[in-house]
């Protein structure tokens, strides 16, 4: 157990100083290809609620087993694909490039660089939305970007750890509520809304001490406003980590979003009416970084506890 922790370890210090490799094979593209691949044939030969689950079975099947049986190789990959399956660099990288192009006023560069994140409008976003839409994203993403997969990683290691981006995957790419997904991708979505239905509440409460000790934000709002609003979003867990993130520092998220032309009215996060500022998303960062310690830390204190009940 202790070593699986030391691997998960490596491989998130490593994620911490180079991000998503560039010059190698990510298994997550890997991933993606497979799923395009699957989707294309599947699409035509069965129901497309059947063959949504045809496609998450046939992906999942894949990369366990094929998960590990390249972490019994040897050590080093083993590592390298933890290392892949977190996101903590490349998602603190983008939202700070954001950051910087509000603070120097080009507004058009910020808009182009915040639409990598999000799947919303943002041609006519004002600074307001910009910095919405990136304190959103980087709240969402500590869980399936960071707790979610450090927590299956702890769990079954490398094999699960990768088995959950994979499904993660999946949502991402099939699982939408639209008319061309909502019945093939509704298996993985609903897998993903499992997954995360665990570690979301983790990394709700882990925000609300991280937020009072690294940005000054109010350990009583955090709780408040993670107990009042964690629900109101669409997704059962995505609300947990933007409420305690929308109380801790003041703000108030969610409310109306473009999507391809329509405006979809949703319900706010927070109470808060001031104007957001470029200085939250750099605090959500800061709770990104936090939280993502955090979490590893609880991670290697379940690990000392279990080898001593063990023992």
């Amino acid at each position: 157990m202790i070593t699986a922790a030391v691997k998960i370890t490596a491989g998130f210090i490593l994620d911490l100083l180079l991000g998503d490799p560039q010059r190698f094979p990510h298994p997550v593209r890997l991933i993606g290809s497979m799923i395009i691949f699957l989707e294309k044939h599947l699409r035509r030969r069965y129901f497309q609620r059947f063959a949504g689950v045809i496609l998450v079975a046939g992906v999942l099947f894949t990369v366990y087993p094929l998960t590990g049986f390249i972490s019994e190789l040897s050590w080093a990959l083993e590592v390298f694909i933890i290392y892949t399956v977190f996101a903590v660099r490349s998602l603190s990288s983008e939202a700070m490039k954001i950051y910087v192009s509000l603070v120097s006023g080009d507004i058009d560069k910020a808009r182009k660089q915040v639409s990598f994140l999000v799947s919303r409008d943002t041609d006519g976003m004002e600074r307001g939305e910009i910095i919405r839409a990136a304190v959103e994203t980087v709240t969402e993403n500590m869980v399936d970007g960071v707790i979610s997969p450090m927590f299956y990683l702890f769990v079954g290691g490398a094999p699960l750890g990768m088995a959950y981006k994979a499904a993660n995957t999946i949502d991402s790419m099939i699982g939408y509520k639209n008319e061309k997904y909502i019945l093939f991708g509704w298996c993985g979505a609903r897998l993903d809304d499992l997954l995360n239905f665990i570690p979301a509440r983790i990394t709700g409460f882990i925000l609300i001490p991280a937020a009072a000790l690294f940005t000054g934000g109010s350990l009583r709002g955090a709780y408040r406003i993670l107990m009042l609003h964690r629900y109101n979003h669409s997704s059962p867990n995505s609300g947990h980590p933007e409420a305690a993130a929308a109380g801790a520092l003041g703000i108030r998220l969610g409310g109306p979003v473009s999507y391809f032309g329509v405006l979809h009215e949703k319900p706010y996060i927070g109470e808060s009416c001031r104007e957001l500022e470029p200085e939250d998303i750099k605090k959500a960062v800061i709770l990104l970084h936090a939280v993502s310690v955090a979490g590893l830390i609880l991670g290697w204190l379940t690990v000392i506890v279990c080898s001593c009940l063990i023992k």
